[in-house]
């Protein structure tokens, strides 16, 4: 199950992370974001021990949403070291999560 990150988690969950990242902005009322949710599922169980998937929902934690610039969901951030190496923005099939996903393993 993907891991709900919030504005007191992010920095030990996301950034502290020796492993890849893949963090999904999401809100309940969006209508695409229910469409990558279950996608975001499917990669937390087949990456797990290998890689961090989790979710932040844009309206409970807006520190994290604002400081990464997110103005339109679904966003997802690929993060390593720390740092975002990668980005999708809007709805993708899984294979094109999990290639960007295992281009940073």
């Amino acid at each position: 199950m993907a891991l709900e990150i919030t504005d007191s988690n992010f920095e030990e969950l996301v950034l502290k992370s020796e492993k890849p990242v893949l963090v999904d902005f999401w809100a309940e009322w969006c209508g695409p974001c229910r469409m990558v949710g279950p996608v975001v599922e499917e990669l937390a169980k087949e990456y797990d021990g290998k890689a961090v998937v989790g979710k932040v929902n844009v309206d409970l934690n807006s520190n994290i949403s604002a400081q990464y610039g997110i103005r339109n969901i679904p966003t997802l951030l690929y993060f390593k070291n720390g740092q975002v190496v990668d980005k999708q923005v809007g709805v993708a099939p899984k294979a094109t999560l999990a290639s960007k996903l295992n281009a940073h393993m």
